[in-house]
C-alpha cells in the first residue's frame, strides 16, 4: 500500500537517543563573534503571528507556513517593475555553498550564510545590526575510533560542508541547526547565542542542511547524512523553542518487526540507509499536522542496496502530529526507487474547489496532488520530461518501464539526470493565477550504476558513471521555468534558458514572479503571461530563495547570489552548455526597490 493511516510513533535506535544538550560553550570551536548593534523595537513572533504574518514580513522559508512562496505585497507591479534599481548589496561568507532563505521581520533582514553563519541587516540599508558567527565545523575525515573504526575516509565527506537553507523565528529567538547535527537558538535583538542542543553525533555522518519551522510551539527539523551505513537510522524531531529539550523523535524508515519494516525485506536496520529529511515542511493548523518529505533509499539502485521492496518511508510525504511526533498518514510517490529521484521537496498547501490539498513535485517532474486530512491520491501530472516510470491516472500507481530498472553494470539511458527535472529550488503559487511556478533543469544521463559495500561506514549513494546529455525536448536549453495551471495541471507558459533556472521562484500580488539563472540572470515575469517585464545582472550566479518585504513603507525584493548547489549549478552548465562562465565564488545578496519619489512613506 502506498498510502495507509497511521497511528504510531516510529522512534530512531537507541543510539540517537544517547545524545543530549550539551552546554553552548562546549559546542563551539570557537566562541560566536557578535556584531555590537542589536534589532532595534524588535517586536516578538507569537504563534498567531506566524499564522496571520504581516503582509511586509516574510516569517517562513517560504513565506508562511503552507509554503506558496507568494507574498500579498502590490507596490511593485506590472506596470512599473520596470523601474526597479539595486538599493543596497551585502558580501555574505565564501566558506561554503550558498543556498539562503532570509527571512524578514520588522524591516530587518536575517541571512543564513553557510557554515551557521547568521546576520540581522537594515532592511533599507543593508547595515549589519548583529552577526551570529559559531566556529566552523571540519569535515569528519573517518579517523578510526570505537564508534567508526574501520569506516572509509569518504564516509562522513558531507558532515562540514556549510550548506544552511533555512531559519525559523517564533518569539524572540531565531532558530537554525547545523552542520554538526545540533539545533541552536539565537536572540534576534541581539544575535548572541541562547542555547545550543546536539541532536546526533557528527561521527556517524549525520548533518543538518536545512533548519527547522515552527508548527503549535513546536521546532520541527528533519536530518540528513544518512546514506552510510550505522547502527541508527534517519528521523524527524520536536524540540521545545524555551529550552531545546527534545520532545519527540519519529524514524523516516520502517524497522524491523515495525509496521512497514517488512519493505525493505530481511535487510537488518544498520543496511537500511537514505530517507533522509532534508527540505523543511510545512504545517496547516486547520488539519493540525507538519508535512515533511523524504528522500530516497540509499544506495540508489534497487540492486546496490539488496531489495526490491517499497523501502518505507522513502520518497514518501509524511504528516506528522506536532504535539507527538506520530506519523498521522504517508504517501509513498515512488515505492522501490532504484534512480536517485528524490521526493524530498517543498509541500505546498491549497485548497482546490473546498478540498484540501497537498501539491508536491520530485525530481522525476510528476506533479502530485495529494488529500492533506488523509493522504489520498487525488491527480498526478507528468510534465513530459522522464522516461522511467507510469503511472496510473485513476489510482497514482507506479510501474517502472521496461529495460528501466538498473543492473549492476549495465549502462541505461535516463531521464532526467541524477540531478533531476526538480530539485531543492522550490515551485510558488499564486492565488491570482491559479498557478504554480515551477524552476527545472532539462537533461538526461547515459548510467551505470556500480556495487558498494555492505558493511558499517559502507552504502552511500551508488556509485554511478555518469555521462551527461542534452534533453532532446530541450531545444538547447537546460533551464525552465514552468507555469501550470491547478488543478489539472495545463501549462499556461514555460520560459526557457540556456544555464539552469538556479533560484526557488517568488509570487507577488503585484502580478509577478522572480526567479534567476545560473548565468546570473535575475527575470521579474508577468505571472500571466510569462512576459519578461524586468532583467539585470548578477555578480555571481542568482541562488538561493528570493523574497519581498516593507522596511519603512517600501517595497523591497532580495535575490541571494553565489556558488555552490550541487550539480544543477555544477555538473550541467559544465556538461550541457560549457561556453557559459560564472565566479566560483562570490556569495552575496542583492535588494532591489523603485525609485525613491515624493514624501510619503519610504522616499
Amino acid at each position: 500500500m502506498k498510502n495507509q493511516r497511521l497511528r504510531v510513533s516510529l522512534r530512531a535506535t537507541p543510539l540517537a537517543a544517547l545524545v543530549a544538550t550539551v552546554p553552548a560553550l562546549a559546542m563551539l570551536a570557537a566562541a560566536p563573534r557578535l556584531a555590537a548593534s542589536q534589532v532595534p523595537d524588535f517586536t516578538p513572533v507569537p504563534e498567531e503571528m506566524l499564522r496571520n504574518p504581516d503582509p511586509g514580513d516574510w516569517l517562513h522559508w517560504r513565506g508562511a507556513g503552507d509554503a506558496w512562496g507568494y507574498s500579498p505585497l502590490d507596490q511593485i507591479t506590472t506596470d512599473n517593475v520596470g523601474q526597479l534599481q539595486l538599493a543596497w548589496s551585502w558580501a555574505m561568507d565564501d566558506t561554503g555553498s550558498q543556498e539562503a532563505a532570509p527571512l524578514a521581520h520588522g524591516g530587518v533582514l536575517y541571512l543564513p550564510n553557510p557554515h551557521g553563519v547568521i546576520q540581522a541587516l537594515d532592511g533599507a540599508t543593508g547595515d549589519l545590526l548583529w552577526e551570529y558567527r559559531p566556529g566552523i565545523t571540519p569535515a569528519v575525515d573517518g579517523s578510526p575510533t570505537s564508534d567508526n573504526a574501520g569506516m572509509p575516509s569518504d564516509a562522513y565527506a558531507s558532515v562540514g560542508r556549510g550548506v544552511q537553507k533555512n531559519i525559523a523565528i517564533f518569539g524572540d529567538r531565531l532558530y537554525a541547526a547545523t552542520g554538526d547535527a545540533s539545533i541552536v537558538a539565537i536572540d534576534a535583538r541581539t544575535g548572541r547565542e541562547v542555547w545550543k542542543t546536539r541532536v546526533a553525533d557528527p561521527t556517524f555522518g549525520y548533518t543538518y542542511v536545512a533548519g527547522p519551522i515552527v508548527a503549535k510551539g513546536t521546532l520541527v527539523t528533519g536530518i540528513s547524512g544518512c546514506g552510510r551505513y550505522k547502527d541508527d537510522v534517519c528521523f524527524i524531531t520536536g524540540h521545545d523553542p524555551a529550552d531545546g529539550a527534545e520532545l519527540w523523535r519519529t524514524s523516516t524508515i520502517a524497522l524491523p518487526g515495525e509496521p512497514g519494516g517488512d519493505t525493505w525485506g530481511d535487510l537488518p536496520a544498520r543496511f537500511r540507509a537514505g530517507s533522509d529529511a532534508w527540505i523543511a515542511g510545512s504545517y496547516d493548523p486547520e488539519t493540525d499536522l507538519v508535512y515533511w518529505g523524504t528522500a530516497q533509499a540509499k544506495p540508489w539502485a534497487r540492486a546496490v542496496r539488496g531489495t526490491a521492496g517499497d523501502a518505507l518511508y522513502t520518497n514518501s510525504t509524511l504528516a506528522l502530529d506536532p504535539d507527538t511526533g506520530e506519523m498521522v498518514w504517508y504517501y509513498q510517490h515512488l515505492p522501490g526507487e532504484t534512480h536517485d529521484m528524490d521526493e524530498a521537496f517543498e509541500n505546498v498547501l491549497i485548497d482546490v474547489d473546498g478540498r484540501p490539498s497537498l501539491f508536491k513535485i520530485g525530481k522525476i517532474g510528476i506533479l502530485w496532488q495529494l488529500d492533506r486530512t488523509t493522504g489520498e491520491f487525488i491527480s498526478a501530472t507528468d510534465l513530459g520530461y522522464q522516461n522511467l516510470v507510469d503511472v496510473d491516472p485513476a489510482s497514482g500507481a507506479v510501474t517502472y518501464r521496461p529495460g528501466m530498472i538498473p543492473e549492476i553494470g549495465v549502462e541505461i539511458d535516463m531521464c532526467p539526470s541524477t540531478s533531476g527535472i526538480k530539485s531543492w529550488r522550490a515551485m510558488a503559487y499564486s492565488p491570482e493565477t491559479s498557478a504554480l511556478y515551477i524552476p527545472i533543469a532539462l537533461s538526461c544521463e547515459l548510467a551505470t550504476f556500480g556495487a558498494t559495500q555492505r558493511v558499517l561506514g559502507g552504502g552511500g549513494v551508488g556509485p554511478v558513471r555518469r555521462v551527461n546529455t542534452p534533453h532532446p525536448a530541450a531545444e538547447g536549453n537546460v533551464g525552465e521555468l514552468l507555469a501550470l495551471g491547478v488543478p489539472g495541471g495545463e501549462v499556461l507558459w514555460r520560459h526557457r534558458t540556456r544555464s539552469p533556472i538556479n533560484t526557488a521562484a517568488l509570487t507577488t500580488a503585484g502580478g509577478l514572479v522572480f526567479a534567476g539563472d545560473w548565468d546570473r540572470h535575475m527575470y521579474a515575469y508577468d505571472a500571466g503571461t510569462g512576459a519578461i517585464l524586468w532583467r539585470t545582472r548578477l555578480p555571481a550566479s542568482a541562488q538561493g530563495f528570493p523574497i519581498t518585504y516593507t522596511a519603512g513603507g517600501r517595497q523591497y525584493v532580495a535575490m541571494p547570489a553565489g556558488s555552490g548547489a550541487a550539480s544543477w549549478a555544477s555538473m550541467l552548465p559544465r556538461d550541457l552548455a560549457p561556453e557559459l562562465r560564472r565566479p566560483s565564488n562570490g556569495n552575496s545578496v542583492h535588494v532591489f526597490a523603485l525609485p525613491r519619489s515624493g514624501s510619503g512613506p519610504g522616499s
